[in-house]
């Protein structure tokens, strides 16, 4: 019987043969031929590998994204609008896709005196 990984194949006729309950002491029948082949899964060897010992092109490119966390990520920018509430004229303002792609954005507008609203483009 030849072993390849968890692969296990009649010595007879190169079957491929069922799987190995991991036991010396277990006979594998081959399906093929009928011949009886000892069980070697124990005494396979298991090896370990780590992601840099297969060097990839992609691999190299993802470990230069950087990762932000949202609650960090300035999303909002100071335009020229007068909040209805206390007649500032700088507010904050985000804009944001809700409708269909071909319809306009929604704009939020947030004053510093805490009133908001919003418009859609």
């Amino acid at each position: 019987m030849a072993a390849i990984g968890s692969l296990v194949f009649c010595t007879d006729c190169g079957n491929l043969l069922p799987v190995s309950k991991g036991n010396v002491k277990n006979i594998l029948h081959c399906e093929c031929c009928g011949a009886e082949n000892k069980d070697t899964a124990s005494k396979m060897t298991v090896t370990h590998s780590k992601p840099s010992d297969f060097p990839s092109l992609l691999r190299q490119k993802l470990s230069i994204v950087q990762s932000v966390e949202r609650h960090q990520m300035q999303t909002e920018a100071l335009t020229n609008e007068t909040c209805e509430k206390c007649g500032r004229t700088e507010v904050r303002y985000s804009a944001v896709q809700l409708r269909g792609a071909d319809e306009g954005s929604t704009i939020f507008y947030t004053c510093d005196c805490g009133h908001k609203w919003n418009t859609n483009n």
